[in-house]
Order: structure tokens, then sequence, then C-alpha cells
């Protein structure tokens, strides 16, 4: 077969592939606007009506200004985790329409940068975090901004869920692939793990391992690193086990710098 017929064909192949992920990230949002958002929205709308039923006289037992008051505070806490969700889906459309700009990238530089500054955030307690990382970083290429939110998305969530750990050990690990141009850098930690067969999605939008009321977010932090590896050509895999932590793995290809 001719060598352009090939060429080609793996183009063709690619396309196909991108518009597959397309299509099914299409879905993805889908119901993301049509059925997680709309949590949070029924609570503002249910409870505005009893707030105004309880508060219809002009003088309220007390008993009726603290469960408004308690109405209230609920429509501002989904209020809040509304804005944060439609944030979200904005930080991930921009990172699914930039522009690509493939260029050298400092690994290690860049690593030591996010942690720090993840362990310097404020309003996080002061711990010990024993960190694990490479001898020695490859020369890799990469887009530069969205390679820093998908590591800084996978850090966050490292640190947070090894945080009622008393020991708390994170490691990073980076391996060229077995194509020889594909780069596989992956985070493991010993925090909280989940039961995988109970997460069929957890590179979904909105989906959470564990309750709000155990750990903050809206759930779209592995959502991004899955979208920005498939940005690079690659991909994003997990594995965890309940109560000895998760190890998050992204794939990308023309990673490696072999200038």
């Amino acid at each position: 077969m001719p060598q352009t017929l090939k060429q080609a064909l793996a183009l063709l192949a690619q396309r196909e592939q991108e518009l597959a992920a397309l299509r099914a990230s299409q879905q993805e949002w889908v119901q993301a606007v049509s059925h997680d958002l709309r949590a949070p929205l029924r609570h503002v709308l249910s409870f505005g009506p009893l707030v105004s039923e309880l508060l219809r006289s002009e003088q309220p037992a007390v008993q009726d200004v603290q469960e408004a008051r308690s109405f209230l505070q609920t429509m501002d806490q989904s209020a809040r985790r509304m804005a944060g969700m439609f944030d979200s889906l904005l930080m991930l459309a921009r990172a699914a329409r930039q522009p690509l700009q493939w260029q050298p990238v400092d690994l290690g530089g860049l690593l030591q940068t996010l942690m720090a500054e993840l362990q310097s955030a404020p309003g996080l307690p002061t711990r010990h975090v024993q960190w694990r990382l490479p001898q020695q970083y490859p020369a890799v290429r990469a887009d530069t901004p969205l390679l820093r939110q998908a590591l800084q998305a996978v850090l966050s969530n490292a640190l947070k869920f090894t945080r009622s750990v008393s020991e708390a050990r994170i490691a990073i690990a980076v391996e060229r692939q077995a194509d020889g141009a594909g780069l596989t850098l992956t985070v493991s930690d010993n925090g909280v793990g989940f039961d995988a067969a109970r997460a069929p999605a957890p590179f979904g939008i909105f989906q959470r391992m564990h309750r709000e009321s155990e750990f903050e977010g809206v759930g779209v932090g592995l959502a991004l690193v899955r979208t920005v590896c498939r940005r690079l050509g690659g991909d994003a895999s997990i594995t965890a086990v309940p109560g000895q932590g998760c190890s998050v793995a992204l794939h990308w290809q023309g990673g490696w710098d072999r200038g």
C-alpha cells in the first residue's frame, strides 16, 4: 500500500475517532445541562414559595422565621453551587475549543510550581505531604496552559482525597508509551479511593465519587483532565481501591520531545 494512502487512511481514522468523541461529549453536555443543573434549580424554585408562606403574617412566629431562614440558607447554597457548575462548564468549553499551541514544557518546573501553589492556597490547613517525584524529567511537548489545567486538577484531587490520611503520600511518574511517541504521566495517592464498580463514569461531567458533605467540589476535575488529554491526542484512565487511594494516568501523543 502506498505511503500516502496509509497516511490518508490513518488521518481519516483519527478524524472519525475525534468525531465520535465530540458526539459523546455533546451528549454529556446535554445530560449535564438538562439533568444535573436542575437539582440546585429545583431547590431555589421550590423553597421560595415556602418562605413566602411562612412569612405571610405581619408578625410570624419565631419557629416560622427560623424555618424560613433555613430555607433561605438552602436556596443560597443551591444558587452558589449552580453558579459553580456554570463556571465549570465554561472552563470545560474553553479547554475543548481553544487552539492548541504545541511547545516544549519544563515538566519538573511546572509540577513544582503547582505543588507549591496548591499547598499554600488560602484557607487550606498546613499539613505534611510526602511527595515522590521522578529523579529526572524527560523533554516533553504539549500545550502548556492546557497541561497545567489538567495537572492542577489531578494534584488538587490527590491533596483533597488524602487530607484525612495521617501520612499522605503522592507519587508522580512519567514514562514513554510503547509506540515511542506518546507519554504517560501518572499521579498516585494513598487517600480514600473509591469503589470503581459503583462509579462507572468517573470522567463524566458533574460525576462525584463521594458525597458533597465529605468532600467539596462539583465533579468536573476528572472531566477536565480527560478533555485535555483528548485534545492532545490521548486519553485518561483511573484505578482506585476504597481506603487505599487511586491513580490517575494522563496519556497524550506527540508528548515526547525528540529535539
